[in-house]
């Protein structure tokens, strides 16, 4: 799995301009990634670190803060462009098995007691958030332990 992290002081998602997903307060945007190998034991491992990470103000981890975290799911986070000029998309897991780690991942970070707003997985969305500091981290699963 990879993860791309943004502390953000809000932020939204909206699918055919519904808000679909909201954080109002300070938190996280988490856009995920999930491959062919990913297993559930990756994903509820990859929910703790960054619920635990401390990269909220005041080094403080974003369940200390009372934050939430806005997911997303985003199959272009494995995209291979070494190749031409169009990427390619076959390292991203297919929907059937990428949608139930993607609910696993959240159900980790909820079972942490912080709270999870949504994407739609596999729709077409428009993510606005205000990223604070900025601060923005990429993880891999297979990296973090």
């Amino acid at each position: 799995m990879r993860a791309v992290i943004q502390r953000v002081s809000r932020a939204q998602v909206l699918v055919d301009g519904a808000v679909v997903g909201v954080l109002d307060e300070p938190g996280l945007v988490v856009l995920l990634g999930v491959t062919h190998d990913d297993t559930s034991d990756d994903a509820k491992r990859l929910a703790a670190k960054i619920v635990r990470l401390r990269i909220m103000r005041g080094e403080q981890s974003v369940d200390e803060v009372g934050g939430g975290v806005l997911a997303i799911s985003q199959f272009t986070l494995f995209a291979d462009t070494r190749k031409g000029r169009r990427p390619s998309w076959g390292a991203a897991a297919p929907g059937p098995a990428a949608e139930p780690l993607y609910d696993e991942f959240c159900a980790a970070i909820e079972s942490a007691g912080v709270t999870v707003a949504r994407g739609v997985f596999g729709a077409d969305m428009a993510v606005d958030l205000v990223n604070d500091g900025p601060v923005t981290i990429l993880m891999d699963s297979r990296s973090e332990t």
